[in-house]
């Protein structure tokens, strides 16, 4: 018996929990990602910076509280999704959802970037239009 398969017999218990989370992490993908992408306003990645949610300054100790969170979890994700690309799993899935939920210096510059990819804009826009809203205007033009 080599140590491969060894070590998938000793942590039996572990990749069934990947792949518990992994299933989970696609049905919540396949239901919450076409809600996103409708609710987003048509103009959300035209604009040169992202302003500050209204919830930061209304109430800047919860916005402060639910960012924590929305960052750990992301985290989480990011780690999972790493430990997926060599177990089962949705790896590379989990790791964009990990890094949409977080933030860091450039994310916005990157979402606009990734949306100009011809086959991600033509994917929101498909997904908006079955949904009955108008299309998201792109920062490089029509995607």
């Amino acid at each position: 018996m080599d140590k491969f398969t060894e070590w998938i017999q000793g942590h039996e218990a572990l990749l069934e929990q990947l792949g518990i989370v992994s299933l989970v992490v696609l049905a919540i993908t396949v239901v919450v990602l076409p809600v996103v992408v409708i609710k987003l306003p048509e103009n959300y990645f035209t604009a040169a910076r992202r302003g500050s949610a209204s919830i930061a300054r209304k109430h800047p100790v919860l916005w402060a509280a639910l960012s924590v969170l929305k960052n750990l979890l992301g985290i989480v994700l990011i780690l999972a999704g790493v430990a997926m690309l060599v177990l089962p799993g949705q790896g590379a899935v989990t790791i964009l959802i990990g890094l949409a939920l977080t933030n860091f210096p450039g994310k916005y510059a990157a979402e606009r970037r990734i949306v100009c990819q011809p086959a991600v804009g033509k994917t929101l826009n498909r997904i908006r239009e079955l949904g009955g809203v108008p299309p998201l205007r792109m920062p490089c033009g029509d995607a």
